[in-house]
């Protein structure tokens, strides 16, 4: 039984006052009984306190008291506690109700995970395990952390590192995809890639950069050893800088300043400068502008990390950085790298004018020590094996930068089928024969030094017997790369070798016209494979004194050839030899044997397919490797002028005639402007080739309407498609004017329509808005005008 203090307060009995309850303790008999008493005291009286010994006992067994009851002491009790029992059964209520909703929540099955919250409160902790119910900021910081372990970190550090990862190369095209498949993997809800076009600059291994020792008079002396000849500064001027050295410590605005306060000329002067503080772009910006003629960077040890226990970089390492003064395309300025076309012909103001190149500690430390003149500050010293440093001038130095080209980012393709119905040997065994002779020849020509300016792509397509689908659902895949980007990715020709050799009297070339000028030159470089002593071009000609009648022939529709140029676009050729009478008769049947076509050839198919090989060869490295692209733009002049002439007879009735001379003249216009461009440029201007070249090859692709759909009209080039918007479909219409529509071999005609005016204004228009709007403004490099003024 606890003892406690009690308070028993006794009042005297003032009247008026408030009531109060007083304890008091009662003698003699009753003692040990508190008895409750109701008084009345005096408002503010201060009834005396007095402290006495009090005992709470609990219930006595029944009968041990007196049976004697004071109701009004207990009712006078409960009323005073009635407060403190709602307030503790509020308590109670409130502390069950919390640990009831504890409780629910780790139990809750319905509530699924359609709310999750984040909270602060770190001191709630969930099963790494869970993922149902609230997840606090504790639950998501255990969950990352424990799936974050689960990771190959390390190993994907180790893997990365040792593939190939050059920006733009086919390791680095491999490693986006292994990427992507393994973002694919991770079912994210949609990954997709990008892909952008820009002028990425490499060093020409036939013309690496040099540094030589000059006399007073200009004259090389000893070269300098370049002991990194891989490590170059893209977008660096290319081209000879020559000069007294002279030491620039980082290459700063205030540092050049420093260098004239000290009295050494920073102008005419080849600067040394070292790595770091700032980039190597704002390093050859501020020697341009205070007139350095070319910078050589270095990395000094006194920049790098010293001690024991520190890896250090080696004296003989040079380091790489590019000397852009911005980011991005330095080509495409302001604009994204799709399609450069559609934009002039600038380049970014950050691009250097003088040439730059990294060198190595070792080459520093040679010219330091040739440096004479004032001694450098304390601060500019470095910890080369040279002292002290001094900031020259010294003797004269010449830089040569070689051009920095860019990898081959355009296409010419060179296809053959390799299915046949039977034995297919002149179907397609000989062509896919000579598509591997031609892959074996360029590999050794490419290991031997050889460097084509544009891609060579060799394919081997299927499904060739059942209308060309191979090579039909590649363009229609890759479309977007031939097109998207006018400058890059684009195919420029495609080389059919189907039906190559069936027999050898004859040659004929289906082809765009645009190639009809380089065939001609290249038939005068191949023997004929019949009569020796003589060129195909020789051959040709004997029989017919106009050549291009007797080879030139337009490309049929079940040629794979026919599909890339009336398709998409691309200039096309397919090779022929053909026998002068009947044709070859086993195509197409099982009798299309070796044998057979041995026969046919009296022996002679080792020789004609040879002469096959080296009219596409000689073709693919023409066009892989001219500056300028062989391509006779002028040509589509020509095919214009002669369908002129067959609307002369029209001429009465409508103004049809006039119109597309009309056209035809501003596309003559554009091609004579670009020749002339080109004739007063120089060939050595790789960037304005590179222009020019994006021009020439974008004219057959605008010979295709862009006013049909390629649904409906999936072959929309103008001269060779099919449809109402064909030059063809045209002429066809506007000799529905005779009598019966002699002549015309429409479906109009089929269908006995005659004349509509109305069609006719819409062929009309969409003929010569092409003609004008798309092909014509393609050679003048401004395809958004159809009102150029030529």
């Amino acid at each position: 039984m606890e003892r406690l203090g009690g308070l028993l307060r006794r009042a005297q009995r003032l009247s008026p006052g408030p009531s109060q309850t007083i304890y008091k303790r009662v003698e003699g008999s009753q003692q040990g009984r508190l008895e409750e008493e109701e008084e009345d005291g005096e408002e503010g009286a201060e009834p005396p306190a007095h402290f006495f010994p009090m005992e709470l006992r609990g219930p006595e067994p029944l009968g041990s008291r007196p049976a004697r009851q004071n109701p009004g002491l207990w009712a006078a009790a409960g009323r005073r506690a009635a407060p403190y029992l709602v307030l503790t059964a509020l308590l109670i209520f409130t502390g069950a109700f919390l640990l009831g909703y504890v409780a629910f929540r780790g139990s809750c099955q319905t509530c699924g995970d359609d709310v999750m919250v984040v909270s602060e409160d770190v001191n709630d902790e969930l099963s790494p395990d869970s993922h149902q119910g609230t997840l606090y900021w504790s639950d998501l910081q255990a969950m990352f952390l424990r799936f974050l372990g689960e990771g190959r970190l390390e190993d994907t550090i180790r893997q990365t590192s040792l593939r190939e990862r050059v920006a733009g190369s086919a390791g680095m095209a491999a490693l986006a995809q292994d990427i992507r498949a393994e973002l694919l993997r991770q079912r994210l809800d949609h990954v997709w890639m990008d892909t952008h076009y820009v002028g990425l600059q490499f060093p020409d291994p036939a013309r690496p950069n040099t540094l030589h020792w000059v006399d007073a008079s200009g004259k090389h002396e000893e070269q300098l050893p370049l002991e990194d000849p891989d490590v170059y500064c893209p977008y660096s001027a290319t081209g000879n800088a020559t000069g007294k050295l002279v030491y620039a410590h980082y290459g700063r605005p205030e540092d050049l300043q420093d260098l004239r306060a000290r009295g050494v000329e920073p102008a005419g002067r080849l600067l040394l400068v070292r790595l770091g503080v700032i980039n190597f772009a704002q390093k050859v910006a501020s020697a341009q502008d205070f007139g350095a003629q070319g910078v050589l960077i270095y990395p000094d040890p006194a920049d790098f990390s010293q001690g024991p226990h520190k890896l250090s970089l080696s004296s003989h390492r040079a380091v790489y950085g590019q000397v852009h003064l911005g980011t991005g395309d330095p080509y495409t300025p302001g604009f994204p790298s799709f399609n450069q076309t559609q934009f002039p012909p600038v380049q970014s103001s950050g691009l250097p004018s003088i040439p730059a190149q990294p060198i190595s500690a070792d080459i520093a430390s040679l010219l330091l020590r040739k440096l004479e003149g004032p001694v450098a500050p304390q601060e500019w010293q470095g910890h080369l094996p040279v002292s002290p440093y001094r900031l020259g001038p010294g003797p004269g130095l010449h830089l040569g930068v070689g051009p920095n080209t860019p990898p081959p980012d355009q296409y010419v393709v060179i296809g053959a089928q390799r299915d046949a119905w039977g034995p297919g040997a002149a179907k397609s065994a000989v062509g896919t024969a000579i598509l591997l002779e031609l892959v074996r020849t360029f590999s050794s020509m490419v290991s031997n030094g050889f460097q084509p300016r544009r891609s060579l792509l060799f394919i081997s397509w299927d499904g060739g017997d059942f209308g060309s689908v191979g090579s039909m659902e590649w363009l229609e895949g890759y479309l977007s790369v031939l097109h998207l980007k006018a400058v890059v990715y684009v195919t420029v020709v495609y080389v059919s070798l189907d039906n190559a050799v069936l027999g050898d009297d004859k040659f004929h070339a289906k082809t765009s016209p645009l190639l009809i000028s380089l065939i001609e030159n290249i038939l005068k470089q191949v023997d004929s494979p019949n009569r020796s002593g003589q060129t195909l071009y020789e051959q040709v000609v004997v029989t017919n004194h106009s050549w291009e009648a007797e080879v030139i022939r337009p490309l049929p529709m079940d040629s794979s050839a026919y599909s890339f140029t009336a398709f998409a676009g691309v200039p096309a050729v397919e090779f022929s030899f053909l026998e002068d009478g009947p044709a070859y008769p086993f195509l197409h049947t099982k009798d299309d044997t070796y044998e057979n076509l041995h026969r046919v050839l009296r022996g002679r198919l080792p020789a004609v397919a040879q002469a096959v090989a080296q009219l596409a060869g000689q073709l693919l490295i023409r066009l892989s490797h001219d500056h300028l692209l062989p391509l006779d733009f002028g040509r589509y002049g020509d095919v214009v002028l002669r369908h002129i002439g067959s609307l002369n007879e029209f001429s009465g009735d409508l103004k049809v005639r006039d119109w597309v001379y009309s056209a035809r003249g501003d596309y003559i216009r554009a091609a004579e402007k670009l020749r002339k461009e080109i004739y007063s440029s120089e060939e050595s201007d790789e960037r304005l080739m590179r222009m020019y070249n994006v021009r020439i090859m974008r004219v057959e692709f605008y010979f295709l309407s862009q006013y049909v759909s390629p649904a409906d009209s999936p072959f929309r080039h103008i001269f060779l498609g099919r449809g109402d918007h064909t030059l063809h479909a045209l002429l066809d219409h506007v000799r529905l004017l005779r009598a019966g529509g002699a002549g015309a071999t429409s479906s109009q005609v089929a269908r006995g329509l005659g004349f509509q005016e109305s069609r006719f204004r819409r062929q009309l228009a969409l003929l010569t808005w092409t003609l004008q709007g798309g092909a014509a403004n393609a050679l003048s490099g401004d395809v958004w005008n159809i009102d150029n003024n030529f």
